[in-house]
């Protein structure tokens, strides 16, 4: 007998998670017998949160979600997708800037990995301007990130902007 279990891996840095992100995250779940949001560990950049800090927040914000595992990774998703036994990759694309990057990376990745295939969605309206890149810089100026994350994300920041509050009196 062999297993017809249909696994999806949508990789990303979420850094830090947005209510995009989680759109796209559900929406795959309800496609897919499993899907793993698959934390990629860059040690080259500096991230807002940890990735600690981003498993733990991803995964709160899925605990309700049927078939959702979460686990950082190193090196390339192809070999992540072997290891799991994968074929489908998730991407969420916003505009035609996203998908002709994303478009290059899927073919990049079907040459590696011929079982590989890569599975757009778009997100709903409500989140297709939202990026971690925005949230960041909105955040590195001191605004509000209300409705454009999720509410662990909310809290995670407020609770860094009262350590280091505490820390400089």
């Amino acid at each position: 007998m062999t297993d017809h279990t249909r696994i999806a891996v949508f990789p990303g840095s979420f850094d830090p998670l947005t209510l995009g992100h989680l759109d796209v995250i559900t929406r795959a779940a309800a496609l897919f017998d499993r899907v793993a949001v698959a934390i990629l560990v860059n040690p080259g950049k500096t991230p807002l949160f940890d990735v600690g800090e981003r498993e733990a927040m991803i995964r709160g914000a899925c605990e309700d979600l049927s078939g959702v595992d979460v686990e950082p990774f190193e090196g390339l998703l192809v070999d992540y997708m072997k290891r799991l036994g994968a074929q489908v990759v998730i991407r969420g694309i916003r505009s035609a800037t996203d998908f002709d990057y994303e478009r290059q990376m899927a073919l990049m990745n079907r040459q590696m990995y011929g079982e590989t295939e890569t599975v757009f969605l778009v997100p709903s309206p409500a989140y297709s301007h939202i990026s971690s890149s925005l949230v960041r810089d909105i955040v590195g100026l001191g605004g509000s990130i209300d409705g454009l994350v999720p509410e662990a994300v909310v809290k995670a920041l407020d609770r860094r902007r009262a350590g280091a509050t505490t820390r400089r009196v």
